[in-house]
Formats: structure tokens, sequence, C-alpha cells
């Protein structure tokens, strides 16, 4: 075929999108979608049929439906998950986010004295009291936070000390030292990966010091020929020399995580203060089971000086977040944290679990597959207690004809996604990050999965 006629066999950008009836995409989307087609038919030696056009058309838009932010049943046992949001949002924070979105509210205004306002103040208050901190306040994650003050500490003086055992890299590629230097400052990196001493603390501050940063090890552990120095001991050095001593916890837990769960303690902002930190930064989507959030809260000079940092305008959060972790934060302060999903994913007993299992083993009976009650270890995740592994119960399904990954990519690609793993031969979904409201929609979809 000639270059011109083969051009012209090649279907319009409107024909296939008409041959694709109603989708659930909004036309300007589906349009670029066929262009892009088009182009890509332009540049292969064979021509497709048209109905083979029109479904790589589909596929992409269908590529593209699922691509938006949606619910999604997490079977992975996995509860603070990065990929799929984190902490989910409890009933009373999703009314607080309902009331301020739909309304106008008093975000930036005083309403006693009918002037402007400061942002967050009410919420500054409850995190503080939350840590037992002085001051506290807010930006929009954990690593803002340390960016923020890395970049207010190091203004005048370079040198940030930090063990190397601490120069960490958590998900999505990021990492301390290469954060450390992007915000300006300069390392002095000491003790080794395995030890660091009070002595190199000692030896180490200098002229060029702007301030100790010590990073908590949320996502790994250390153990054997190890040595780290205790935070009170820095923290009197620190104090001496006039350096101010910075702590990112990460985690950010509230209550007492050997308490929830058979899990190990994982220190909290308050300990941590107590021990003669002067600031302490930590995220609010992880173990608090607030929003994303980086919150800071320590000694009042600092935070008021943070503040008054023309780069914490850039890092600020907006009133969807606030009122999140208003509520989050206001949930805690009155006892009634068991509204926090994070906190009762935790607590929940694996007899609980299995009696739910139990009910849906039943309910899919019949179907060609098998559905067993099983076990496996749920994880907290986000980078959050690695040693800790939670006891917990799977829904196992055994499909009769299917491959595992078929099954997989079924439940994957329906209405809700449901998403689990593979072990043992079986597909398993693990019911402490499943919530019981989701019980009965679960069940519909292994039906529909296991029949087309």
């Amino acid at each position: 075929m000639k270059a011109a006629s083969r051009l012209r066999a090649i279907p319009s950008v409107e024909k296939l999108v008409q041959a694709l009836g109603p989708l659930d995409v909004p036309r300007p989307l589906v349009v670029a979608a066929a262009r892009r087609e088009v182009a890509a038919l332009r540049g292969e030696k064979a021509l497709p049929e048209f109905d083979d056009a029109v479904r790589r058309v589909t596929a992409a838009v269908e590529d593209l439906r699922r691509s938006r932010i949606q619910p999604v049943i997490n079977g992975t046992g996995i509860l603070a998950h990065t990929n799929f949001g984190r902490a989910p949002l409890g009933e009373p924070v999703v009314a607080a986010l309902s009331a301020v979105a739909s309304e106008y509210n008093n975000l930036e205004y005083d309403i006693a004295t009918g002037g402007r306002g400061d942002r967050a103040a009410y919420l500054e208050q409850c995190l503080a009291a939350l840590c037992g901190a002085e001051a506290a306040t807010v930006v929009n994650n954990c690593a803002a936070a340390l960016v923020l003050t890395l970049r207010h500490f190091t203004k005048k003086k370079p040198e940030v000390i930090i063990s190397r055992g601490e120069l960490i890299q958590i998900g999505g590629g990021f990492r301390i030292p290469e954060i450390l230097e992007a915000s300006g400052a300069r390392l002095r990196e000491i003790g080794t990966t395995n030890k660091t001493t009070l002595a190199d603390y000692k030896r180490a501050i200098g002229a060029d010091t702007a301030m100790i940063l010590k990073v908590h090890r949320s996502n790994f552990f250390m153990r054997g020929f190890v040595e780290s120095a205790e935070t009170t001991e820095i923290a009197e050095i620190a104090r001496k020399r006039r350096v101010p001593l910075v702590e990112d916890l990460g985690s950010g837990a509230i209550a007492a995580t050997e308490k929830l769960a058979v899990i190990a303690h994982e220190p909290t902002p308050a300990e941590v203060l107590k021990r003669g930190v002067d600031l302490v930064m930590f995220s609010g989507d992880k173990l608090l089971g607030g929003p994303q959030a980086g919150i800071l809260a320590g000694r009042a000079r600092h935070i008021a000086a943070l503040k008054r940092d023309p780069f914490y305008r850039a890092l600020r959060c907006d009133k969807l977040i606030l009122a999140a972790l208003q509520t989050t934060a206001e949930l805690y302060l009155s006892g009634a944290h068991d509204s926090v999903p994070m906190l009762a994913m935790l607590r929940v007993s694996t007899n609980e679990l299995r009696a739910r299992c139990e009910k849906l083993v039943a309910a899919l009976a019949g179907l060609p597959l098998a559905a067993r009650v099983g076990g496996g270890n749920a994880q907290v995740g986000g980078g959050t207690l690695p040693q800790s592994e939670i006891p917990s119960i799977t829904l196992d399904l055994m499909p009769a004809k299917l491959p595992l990954d078929e099954l997989a990519a079924r439940l994957r690609t329906g209405t809700p996604p449901v998403i689990g793993y593979i072990s043992a031969r079986r597909f398993k979904l693990d019911l402490r990050t499943i919530f019981p409201r989701h019980d009965a929609r679960l069940a519909e979809s292994i039906r529909t999965a296991s029949a087309r």
C-alpha cells in the first residue's frame, strides 16, 4: 500500500470515538486517547482492522479510568499501605471534612475580633497538648517538615551532625543524605553504620554546627554488634554547646502501640521530647491515623521561628487537611480514639476476624472455587515497626479452573478493585485490613470474578 493510501486507511479520531459508545470518562480524555492511538498507527507497518483499533482505544481509556483515585478493598494485610493512601480516616473525620468542604469557614478569620486570624491556631494547641510540647505546627508532610527545619537552621551555620547509622532511605527513593544536601546543609557524618558513641557527637560539634539530627530507624532494625548513644546524653551535650537537637521520628505513634497489638513499642513524640530533644517531627498518616501531614512539635521559640520562615508558606496545609487533622487530634484528646481506623485495625482480635471469615466462606459456597479460613501475618506498613508482624486471619481462595494470577487480575480490575496476594498456591485476602462493612461487597466481587 502506498504511503498516501495507507494514511487514508487509518480511521479518523472522531470515527474511533463514536465507535466507543458511552464511557465513564470525560470526552476530552477519550479524544486524547484516540488521537494517541491514531498517531501510533501511522508508525506501524501493518494496519489493524477497525475493530482492533477500537479495542485498543477502549483499553487505553479503561487504563486511564482505573488510574483515577478511587476506593479499593485492601486485602494485603498492610495497614498503612503507602500505595493505598496510608491511614484511612474514620467517620468523625469524614463528617468534619464534609462540613468544612461544603461551606465557607474561618480558616484565617478571628470570629472574636472580626479580623484576620491565625491559620490552624486551634489545631496547633491540640497537637502541642498531644505531644506534651510547648508549641506545635503542621506542614504538608514529614519530608517537608524536615526540609523546612534544615533550611531554617542552616542559614547561618551549614553543618548538620548525623550518625552514619541513620542515613536511611525510605519509600519512593527518599534518602536522608540527599534531602540534607538539597536543603543546602553540609553533612557531618559521625560514627559507623553499626556504632555511634557519645564521644563521636562531642568531637563533631564545632563552630559550623547548625544542629544535631537524629533519624528514627522506623523502617529497618539493627542487631548484633551495634551501639547508639542515648538521646538524653546527646541532649545534654547539645544543650551545653547551645546546638538544637532535632529528631525525625517518622511514624508518629500517640497511643502505646504495645497495648494495641502484639507489636513492639514505638516511641511517641512526648517521650522523645522528655528525653531532651528540642524539636520532633512525624507523619500524620501513619500510626496517628490521620491525613497526610508533617507535624512539628517542641520548643516554642523554634516553632515560632519556623513559622516566620518564608519557606513555611509554601509548605502549609489547606483547609481540608487542617480540618481532618484537627478532628483526629480531638479524638485522641477526648479519649475517643477508638474511632481512629488505624488503631481499631491493630486492636481487633483474631477471633473476631475468624468469625467474619467463616461467614464469608459460607457465603461463597457453590462457586467454582474453594474458600477456606486461613492465617497470615499483617504488618503496620508505611515504613513503621518492621520487626512486628501481627497474627491475622485470611480468606483463602483456590479457584477450580482459573489460574491464581487470573483471579487476582479479575478482582483487581473489578468495581471496587480488590487487592490481595498469592501465597502457598492460594489467593489470600487479609481481613484485618478489610472493613466489616465491605464483606458483602467482597463476596459479590469474588462471585463475579469467579463466574466470568
